[in-house]
């Protein structure tokens, strides 16, 4: 809440610069390779988000370089949809760090954790109609992401961001990739097609497990950049990727969201892999029909999460078209 009182602090004297303009640094989560802290911005007077590199990592060049190009390519692409960036800089003792806005609210995938968990109260509050939105919303910040040239390659509900006022933003830009850019920029080179078990072939349909984000994150691949559940074929086998990518990867949080259930885990990193790249799950109005899914959804779905690019929708905007009509009928079905 505002008040005068925390608005006409006079500015401190002498003016901090860098990190020492911070105060009241808190830690708030920590990754593989970052920190992410609250701080207050002692000269505007708001509370921020500050991430940088976790200390092992604060000298590694490849680090650095990373993390630099996550804050830039996050500042350079200016969306209601996506964090924006208020300041870049290099602290003597901290290493490379960028400050951002501060949202509140939860990520998606702990909503979703909820739901099948049957939190009645987090049901009343996302129902299907809402959960959908929340794709499409992600989907719209993705065509103006597309239309700069940047793919997100890691889209995920763990990724989406549920605002307290109803805001959805799409954060961690930290696997971006530009177009044009080559494996080797991206501090990789390229290796050979996934491994996967012959006799998946003959297996055509998942095989799902009955707990639902329950199950503990799968190891990312040393040399494949993503999240190995929602990583699509060309992902997998390590090859160039376009927009069709993302399609790919938000037609599995689609299936998510409304299923409430993952179409492609399996037991283990490479049995996913080869549910991604060979088999196809359940209908989600079939996999889980308690919650209402219509069939139409079905149809969606899987047109996203075609196995080949070229059967997929060519663009965000196709996909949030089919999305716009399955919501009036959604809320339609919501309301008879």
């Amino acid at each position: 809440m505002l008040s005068l009182s925390n608005t006409d602090i006079q500015l401190p004297n002498p003016r901090p610069h860098g990190l020492a303009k911070y105060s009241e640094l808190t830690e708030m989560a920590r990754g593989g390779n970052g920190l992410l802290y609250s701080a207050h911005d002692q000269i505007v007077g708001r509370t921020v988000a500050i991430k940088m590199l976790l200390p092992e990592h604060r000298l590694d060049r490849a680090h650095r370089r990373r993390l630099l190009r996550e804050a830039r390519v996050t500042a350079q692409l200016e969306h209601p949809g996506i964090v924006p960036v208020h300041e870049i800089g290099e602290d003597d003792e901290y290493g490379i760090y960028y400050v951002m806005k501060r949202i509140s609210g939860e990520n998606f995938f702990s909503v979703l954790r909820q739901l099948g968990k049957g939190d009645a109260e987090v049901a009343a509050a996302f129902p299907l109609h809402r959960r959908i939105e929340i794709i499409r919303d992600t989907c719209q910040t993705l065509v103006f992401a597309h239309a700069a040239g940047v793919i997100h390659r890691d889209l995920k509900p763990e990724n989406i961001w549920v605002g307290n006022f109803g805001e959805v933003t799409l954060l961690d830009w930290g696997l971006a990739k530009i177009w044009g850019q080559s494996l080797l920029q991206d501090g990789r080179y390229r290796t050979s097609s996934a491994p996967h078990d012959k006799s998946s072939e003959a297996s055509p349909s998942v095989k799902h497990d009955k707990k639902n984000h329950e199950v503990p994150q799968l190891t990312p691949s040393d040399q494949l950049l993503g999240t190995p559940t929602y990583m699509s074929p060309e992902q997998i086998t390590d090859q160039d990727i376009d927009e069709r990518s993302d399609v790919f990867s938000a037609g599995v949080c689609l299936y998510e969201a409304m299923a409430i259930a993952e179409p492609f885990r399996g037991k283990d990193r490479n049995d996913t892999f080869d549910n991604i790249r060979l088999r196809q799950p359940t209908p989600p109005s079939e996999r889980s029909p308690k919650q209402h899914i219509p069939v139409e959804a079905d149809r969606i779905v899987f047109k996203a999460i075609a196995k080949q690019t070229t059967s997929r929708y060519q663009s965000m905007r196709e996909l949030i078209a089919d999305l716009d009509e399955l919501l009036v009928i959604v809320r339609q079905d919501e309301t008879e």
